[in-house]
């Protein structure tokens, strides 16, 4: 069984704009904008509802730039999120019900408050190199095995 999910990270220069989850899976891990996507919706159309929604910014183009899969020990549901990568939006990011969005340098990208796969994905992601990947996680979030390669 496969759930199907996107998320947006928008970079510009040398910062990306990341979003604090405040409550619900993940909550209190910094992370790019999506969710799941919604019946007859295309991936694009709900990565751009979800960058909205969560953080009031409206995209102008986006590239699609890696899927990764996602599986749990004793869950048999794998999750595919499909990531975009954004540079041109309309609005100033706000604050929503989900999330608390905020600018960092790239030097600064806070990996110890964020998912345990972001460390291996996000340098590529940073340098334009599409790619693939499955990561298996334990009950505890954390990584048993990782495959990631470019595509």
């Amino acid at each position: 069984m496969k759930k199907i999910l996107t998320l947006l990270i928008i970079q510009k220069e040398d910062k990306i704009l990341l979003g604090l989850k405040k409550h619900g899976f993940g909550m209190g891990k910094w992370n790019g904008f999506g969710g799941k996507v919604n019946k007859g919706e295309t991936i694009e159309d709900a990565a751009q509802r979800e960058l909205l929604e969560e953080s009031g910014l409206v995209v102008q183009s986006m590239e699609k730039i890696g899927v990764l899969n996602f599986v749990w020990q004793g869950n048999p549901e794998i999750w595919e999120v499909n990531i975009f990568k954004a540079h041109e939006f309309i609005g100033q990011p706000q604050e929503t019900e989900e999330m608390r969005p905020r600018w960092f340098l790239l030097k600064d990208i806070p990996f110890e408050a964020m998912w345990p796969d972001d460390k291996h994905w996000l340098p590529l992601f940073l340098e334009n190199k599409k790619f693939k990947g499955i990561f298996l996680f334990n009950q505890s979030n954390v990584i048993e095995s990782y495959n990631l390669y470019e595509s």
